[in-house]
């Protein structure tokens, strides 16, 4: 690292300036020399989790090493505007193409220009920004979902995963704004956005019934569909199904399993909604997972007392930076994760 990490990545009981460094080395240490940011040394990449690594980067003021993340990103898209879902030392090593993986970018570039103020790089960025979402947008379903993956055959399933729909609601919100920055005006985008938003919602039964999973649970206000009101009760509804006091998250209702990554999600989607006391506590509830070097393990089971997996990932880190960032006040991420500063896209109340 060039600099001290900034005053917004301090968190008492979390991060003091010491951790905050060292969590910060800890996703550069296992950045490679071409940019890639993979889970950790020696494992794969998928473009969504790198991007959210490189927007923790961003918040620590390591904006050279974000930007090439990014690059690596430019230079891998396919012709059609995707990525692949996985790869591994630059070899593809899953060839489907998930749609939320492929509009994420728009999520970081937008993060990376505020953090920034570097129109260069939005300029040079939009065009990759620009594919990935329509790429993204072609595969949307009747009412408003978009079909979460494509096959290597170029079949798209007519499913919809609510997770990977909330996140491209945020995406193309952040593309939106990107491209009224640019005055690009993107039509299809503020219509796609809008239904979707409008299916997160209203219509639970556009999805795949993944209730078990506390990303459905808490994604839909982390994605910026719900606010106000309707984000209150969703927390409170499965509150406590998928929180354990005093360890974190789970990631799935009926495993005695959490996650560092969900946890540290869902501070972040609780901040976003005013309820920062709560995301402080949940962050400090991880820091069971925290390891010496300033990494963290993915998740814990606490049945068995028990590290699992025996990994410890770049975006568990990235994702308790940015919750960090957020709560300190960071003006990128919270533009970004708010949701308030983002268009909103077209008002939809139904569609077929």
């Amino acid at each position: 690292m060039t600099a001290a990490v900034p005053a917004t990545l301090l968190l008492d009981g979390v991060l003091d300036a010491e951790q905050a460094a060292a969590t910060v080395r800890s996703i550069l240490a296992d950045q490679q020399a071409d940019g890639a940011i993979p889970w950790f040394g020696g494992g794969h990449l998928d473009p969504w989790d790198h991007t959210e690594a490189a927007m923790a980067l961003d918040t620590a003021g390591e904006h050279a090493a974000a930007e090439a993340a990014y690059r690596w990103l430019v230079e891998r898209q396919n012709a059609d505007g995707s990525w692949y879902s996985a790869y591994t030392d630059g070899e593809v090593t899953n060839a489907s193409k998930e749609t939320n993986f492929c509009a994420y970018i728009a999520v970081g570039a937008w993060h990376h220009h505020l953090s920034t103020g570097d129109d260069a790089f939005l300029e040079w960025v939009w065009p990759a920004v620009r594919r990935a979402l329509d790429f993204t947008v072609a595969l949307r379903l009747p009412g408003g979902p978009i079909a979460w993956r494509q096959d290597e055959d170029g079949t798209a399933p007519e499913e919809a995963l609510l997770t990977g729909s909330s996140s491209i609601l945020h995406a193309l919100r952040c593309g939106l704004a990107i491209a009224d920055h640019l005055e690009e005006p993107q039509p299809d985008w503020e219509l796609a956005a809008g239904r979707l938003r409008h299916a997160v919602a209203e219509h639970p039964e556009r999805f795949l019934d993944k209730d078990r999973y506390s990303m459905d649970w808490y994604y839909p206000v982390l994605g910026t569909a719900l606010r106000g009101p309707a984000a209150a009760m969703r927390i409170e509804r499965d509150w406590d199904r998928f929180v354990v006091p005093g360890l974190g998250v789970r990631c799935v209702s009926d495993r005695p399993w959490v996650t560092g990554g969900e946890s540290a999600e869902l501070a972040l989607a609780l901040w976003a909604v005013g309820q920062s006391d709560r995301a402080v506590e949940i962050l400090r509830w991880i820091q069971h997972l925290r390891h010496t070097d300033g990494s963290y393990w993915t998740g814990y089971v606490f049945e068995d007392d028990a590290i699992w997996p025996e990994e410890r990932t770049t975006w568990t880190a990235g994702a308790l930076l940015l919750a960090v960032a957020a709560l300190g006040g960071d003006h990128a991420t919270v533009a970004v994760f708010s949701g308030e500063q983002l268009p909103s896209g077209l008002v939809v109340n139904d569609c077929c």
